[in-house]
């Protein structure tokens, strides 16, 4: 079997804090025979050097696009755009391209121009389709920390990273809300647990819904409470959750809304409400004036605790790169992949080459 070497590149997104391998994970995948070079990046919560002291190769800020054609680039977020034009290597990352999203099609059309492949981490899954790692449950706890900030009037922005201890901090409960209620959609779920956790830790009211409470929704339910934390992300159509007549109704209680999923610009988005995301410098949306209805939607959320989430990620990953080949996981990602380019007409059937 030949060495693996994974490439851990630099994100471009420039509020991207996270990584997929913290240094300590690092250490285990080179003492195991992997070869790691990892990218220098001025954001990465964990400096360089920490890498380098783990045995990790070293390379600049982009190299990535001249790296070894065996390499396997390691990301999270999306790539630059049209930059280049052409993917040679195999790339594992968050490509959010299998549902229509916007530049989706683009995306897998410079793979296929460029003999590459995309491992998406969100199909990155077990026999029965379980996801094997995820930042689901941070994800969730940042979306509802948020938005009981929000709701209290106490969000501030820009938003800046944080550790979990200082954020908890700022969700001690307030006198006055005895009648603040919240409702999580996808409550069993990680991102759902993740809210759930937040909410308790700032003494909210929450009702957890799932599967059962929303197979015939309850809508004057759900428009009667504060605040609503969305943590679905549907694989095949549902009714929406939220319509475009539920923002005008007068008898809504509803003032903030967090949408956790970030589906937006996907035919299976159960919020088709909105039509962008709201990010780091303005954070929060006004949806509806009267009454008033406030969005957030942030598709970063974890980076905003970037140590505390990517260790358990990484933690999650790592077992997974350990045993990286055509087979399992792995293979069902590169499958995924090739169904996607057969959906839009694009021929690519390079196979996942044995490590």
């Amino acid at each position: 079997m030949s060495e693996l070497h994974l490439w851990l590149r630099h994100e471009a997104r420039t509020t991207e804090r996270r990584t997929p391998v913290v240094p300590a994970d690092a250490r285990r995948l080179i003492e195991s025979g992997v070869r790691l070079t990892v990218e220098e990046s001025p954001q990465r919560i964990f400096p360089i050097e920490e890498y380098e002291a783990a045995g990790c190769g070293r390379a600049a800020t982009g190299s990535w696009v001249t790296a070894p054609p065996e390499s396997v680039i390691l990301g999270l977020k999306e790539l630059p755009d049209n930059e280049p034009a052409t993917l040679t290597h195999r790339h594992i990352f968050f490509g959010h391209a299998y549902k229509q999203q916007p530049g989706a099609a683009a995306l897998l059309r410079r793979f296929a121009a460029g003999g590459g492949a995309l491992l998406d981490l969100e199909y990155l899954v077990d026999d029965q389709g379980r996801r094997l790692a995820a930042f689901g449950f941070w994800a969730g706890y940042l979306g509802a920390a948020l938005a009981v900030l929000q709701h209290r009037g106490r969000l501030v922005a820009p938003l800046r990273p944080t550790t979990k201890e200082e954020l908890d901090a700022t969700l001690e409960p307030v006198a006055g809300d005895e009648d603040f209620t919240a409702l999580v959609i996808g409550a069993l779920g990680r991102s759902g647990r993740g809210a759930a956790a937040a909410l308790d830790t700032a003494g909210v009211r929450a009702t957890h819904w799932d599967l059962a409470e929303t197979r015939a929704l309850d809508r004057p339910a759900l428009l009667g409470h504060d605040v609503m934390v969305n943590c679905v992300l549907a694989t095949t159509p549902v009714p929406p959750f939220l319509r475009e007549a539920d923002l005008d109704a007068p008898a809504r209680r509803l003032r903030t809304l967090c949408d956790v999923t970030c589906d937006v610009g996907s035919p299976l988005n159960v919020l088709p409400v909105y039509d962008r995301t709201t990010d780091w410098t303005e954070p929060v949306r006004r949806l509806g004036k009267e009454p008033p209805l406030d969005l957030i939607a942030i598709d970063n959320l974890p980076s905003l605790l970037p140590r505390e989430s990517s260790t358990d990620f990484s933690a999650a990953l790592v077992p997974q790169l350990l045993d990286f080949g055509p087979a399992g996981p792995w293979g069902r990602c590169l499958d995924r992949f090739h169904e996607a380019c057969r959906e839009l007409g694009i021929a690519d059937e390079r196979e996942l080459p044995h490590d």
